[in-house]
């Protein structure tokens, strides 16, 4: 009887791993507008995929999150080729968030003291659904969030660990429930 359910558990785990890692959450379609873009730190193509949507006009403004207390304003901008017209109008680095969920914390607190109703995530494929579900839990139900993955090429490690992290932060939320 054991054997029969650790082979289920095995199973629904490996159904949950072959889907994790070929489905991979895609970018957003075209045209769509958010009052705001969300940027977590971490990603190879997060931060120019972020500053191209500001620069299509799809959203007002941008938090980068996550950024390292070490690095300046002026630093981030020289390494993007952001303007200083368009870091002091538009573009907030975030330094409180070392992990995923405090990235959604700090996401929480910075929609609110700019009163965002739309946002976009832009994130890498594989962190997609986490950080989305973060977001989730700690958003107000009002706030719309559009995925913007950024694709790449991930090796079966991170999609391992990725996928571990997911079911981690999924059993947390349900333990918050």
């Amino acid at each position: 009887m054991i054997r029969r359910v650790l082979s289920v558990i095995f199973l629904a785990w490996a159904i949950g791993f072959l889907w994790f890692a070929t489905m991979l959450p895609q970018p957003a379609e075209d045209g769509v507008r958010t009052d705001a873009v969300i940027v977590p730190t971490g990603g190879a193509g997060r931060i120019p995929r972020g500053l191209a949507v500001l620069d299509e006009g799809l959203s007002r403004k941008m938090l980068v999150s996550g950024v390292d207390r070490e690095v300046r304003p002026q630093e981030f901008a020289v390494q993007f080729g952001v303007s200083p017209q368009r870091m002091a109008c538009c573009v907030t680095l975030g330094f409180a968030a070392v992990d995923t969920r405090s990235n959604a914390a700090e996401t929480a607190k910075w929609v609110a003291q700019n009163e965002v109703r739309s946002l976009r995530l832009v994130t890498t494929d594989w962190h997609m659904r986490r950080a989305a579900g973060e977001l989730a839990r700690t958003l107000p139900a009002s706030v719309t969030v559009v995925r913007d993955a950024v694709p790449s090429q991930p090796d079966v490690g991170t999609l391992f660990l990725e996928y571990h992290k997911l079911l981690a932060s999924r059993a947390a939320g349900l333990a918050d429930l």
